[in-house]
């Protein structure tokens, strides 16, 4: 490990970032270096903008991709090396908002029965019922499964948030026949690793990625489905059923309303709600000659 990148560890660690920002930021800085071939340390403001470019134009990031990269370079200069950072050189791109892909329940449930193994199916299951990120669903514990409340625990979520959602007597059941399928029974963690499921740590989230994709695969589907759209589904499935914004925030661990609002945007009840001014104009029921 050189010293800069130990400096910089240092100071993610003692802001108690997360493991994924961390791990995230210290490979962006590395990345900055290898591209110029240089210690970032003696790099500048022009060498920043010329990566920018690069990640734009040659490798076709994404505008939120390449603002991740920028918030770690400026993390590294200015917390690690207590350098000035200037917006009006650097600024960060314009982020492009894009709404995310939804389920209809019947889609829905053609994935989760299209898991490939019993164990798949649990973790397609848990993340629909729940509503939970990968990371949450891979470092969930035995212990956060309160059957008597009916909840399960979330422990350090993002934004190291703790927080209780649902358990959906059907996820309980599910639950209870996973765990019986376990030999030997796990100390700790909900879904143990390795392919017999054994190990003493977690499962990765790439585990769940490729069960999705997997089950995504087999299922036919026509749409682009990754875990996290069983989240979004899991919200706007909600809404649709008469949630309110509110419940739904604190089930999704939203630090702000406005985060959960684009949700509205994907119920077919509140879309369908409203009618199309169209549909209130009285028109002849002419057509023009054609010419």
């Amino acid at each position: 490990m050189t010293h800069l990148r130990k400096m910089m560890l240092e100071e993610l660690q003692r802001r108690n970032y997360a493991e994924t920002t961390i791990d995230c930021y210290l490979h962006a800085v590395e990345d900055f270096s290898r591209h110029f071939h240089c210690s970032p340390d003696r790099l500048g403001p022009r060498h920043i903008r010329e990566y920018q470019a690069e990640l734009f134009q040659k490798r076709k990031f994404s505008p939120n991709t390449v603002a991740q990269h920028l918030a770690a370079l400026r993390f590294f200069y200015v917390k690690t090396l207590k350098k000035t950072w200037s917006t009006t050189e650097t600024p960060y791109p314009k982020k492009a908002v894009h709404l995310p892909t939804i389920l209809s329940q019947e889609e829905v449930a053609r994935l989760i029965d299209a898991a490939r193994t019993p164990f798949h199916r649990t973790l397609l299951m848990t993340l629909y019922a729940t509503g939970l990120r990968r990371a949450e669903l891979a470092h969930l514990k035995v212990s956060d499964v309160d059957s008597q409340r009916m909840v399960i625990h979330v422990q350090g979520g993002k934004g190291r948030k703790d927080r209780d959602v649902l358990l959906s007597p059907k996820l309980l059941e599910e639950l209870r026949q996973h765990w019986h399928r376990l030999r030997p029974k796990p100390q700790v963690w909900l879904f143990p690793g390795q392919r017999s499921h054994t190990s003493e740590r977690p499962i990765t989230p790439k585990v769940i990625y490729q069960a999705c994709q997997g089950a995504a695969r087999r299922a036919a589907l026509q749409k682009s489905v990754h875990p996290h759209t069983l989240r979004h589904c899991f919200a706007t499935h909600l809404l649709e059923a008469g949630a309110d914004l509110r419940t739904i925030q604190m089930l999704l661990g939203h630090s702000d309303l406005e985060e959960t609002t684009i949700y509205l945007h994907l119920s077919e009840r509140h879309l369908n709600a409203t009618a199309s001014p169209l549909d209130s104009l009285k028109l002849t029921g002419r057509s023009p000659q054609e010419g």
